[in-house]
């Protein structure tokens, strides 16, 4: 009965698009669940579906998480870095010199992404972020506050997402 259940559960997932979380995020915390989904899109063009996975009951910026993007379209790795940068400089300033450095170290971890590509990274508390792309690492990030500022992107209030922020958090609003 319990297999029998298990197989259900596990069906019902498959059909309904639920996700499991990313094996590349698992080395990271014990368990793991699905805190919210979304779509982004530019001007009606769809560029990625974007996951939020928690370790925690609800999301908690001070837990590990991990943010999963699954890209509609091709993109180079420098794009996504440059991109990244001018949003957190729009959420908050950034020093010349800082903004620099943080460039670099997105351009080293953002691969370009191919349509169906997925892009996971995982805030690790106290010491920065990990990044992969399809499963596989691309780099780590020892820098706690680029981490944060980097998934403030999403998760901040001040995103330029609202929509998509809400979707990830698992609220309506």
């Amino acid at each position: 009965m319990k297999a029998r259940l298990a197989l259900l559960i596990c069906l019902w997932a498959m059909a309904s698009g639920v996700q499991a979380i990313p094996d590349a995020a698992r080395s990271h915390a014990d368990s793991w669940r699905a805190q919210g989904q979304g779509e982004m899109r530019w001007f009606g063009l769809k560029l990625y579906d974007a996951e939020l996975w928690v370790s925690s009951l609800n999301f908690d910026p001070t837990k590990v998480f991990a943010l999963k993007l699954t890209y509609a379209r091709n993109f180079e790795g420098n794009k996504l870095a440059s991109a990244s940068i001018d949003e957190m400089q729009r959420q908050g300033r950034l020093e010349p010199a800082q903004a620099a450095r943080w460039l670099k170290a997105l351009e080293r971890v953002f691969p370009d992404v191919k349509e169906g590509q997925h892009i996971t990274g995982v805030f690790l508390p106290g010491k920065g972020a990990a990044f992969y792309l399809d499963g596989k690492p691309t780099g780590e990030i020892a820098d706690v506050e680029l981490a944060r500022r980097f998934f403030d992107i999403w998760l901040d209030p001040r995103t330029r997402e609202p929509s998509l922020r809400a979707g990830l958090l698992g609220s309506k609003s």
